[in-house]
């Protein structure tokens, strides 16, 4: 994995991945209006990608490559790792930050709730979705398991505490693009500045 950096002042990251299955590259902007341009060659995971920068209001522009003849996992892995990297990079050292996030999204029938902690101790908590969810095939290539499968890839990679919860839902493609906007949401209150902060929210001093 490489990376170009961050910006002077500005909370940007590039970075680019390849390996055998997949090759990335991505660039974001924490202090954006939610603006993309992705293109991963999953079509419904760039329309996931797409709700999590406008709703996170994340400038994200991602170009993604890999073996989804084979299956689209490696693809969707791969690109939460580089996000979840990214993310962590442009925060730095999280000075001013509201830190905790929450919020609570429908989508017609769906009904996902989300909250992040950027603590810098990985850790996710994911549940509620409905039986056999992991199986149902969204929009011809994206199976149910890489909601939970993405999650992980930038939990860990951002150091981020989440967690997300389906508290009811029967449309696959509801249910997962509620989960998404919510961890957007929950994310965008997280990383936003907070006025009455002062240093770095934690008592220990770091995050």
């Amino acid at each position: 994995m490489t990376s170009a950096g961050t910006e002077s002042g500005a909370r940007a990251a590039r970075i680019a991945r390849e390996t055998s299955e997949s090759s990335i590259e991505l660039s974001l902007d924490l202090d954006g209006t939610g603006t993309s341009d992705i293109s991963t060659s999953v079509p419904f995971f760039d329309h996931m990608l797409t709700a999590f920068a406008k709703h996170s209001l994340t400038d994200l522009t991602v170009r993604a490559t890999g073996d989804i003849h084979i299956d689209v996992h490696h693809t969707v892995e791969d690109t939460g790792i580089v996000l979840g990297t990214a993310i962590k990079q442009a925060l730095g050292d999280k000075t001013g930050i509201a830190r905790f996030g929450d919020a609570t999204v429908p989508l017609d029938e769906a009904l996902a709730r989300a909250v992040v902690d950027i603590s810098g101790r990985p850790f996710l908590v994911h549940d509620g979705e409905p039986d056999g969810f992991q199986f149902h095939l969204i929009g011809g290539h994206f199976t149910g398991s890489m909601v939970r499968h993405f999650f992980e890839a930038v939990t860990f990679a951002a150091a981020l505490t989440v967690h997300v919860d389906v508290l009811r839902g029967r449309d696959a493609h509801h249910i997962a693009e509620a989960e998404f906007k919510a961890f957007a949401r929950a994310f965008r209150f997280a990383k936003a500045y907070d006025a009455a902060v002062v240093g770095v929210p934690s008592t220990k001093g770091a995050l």
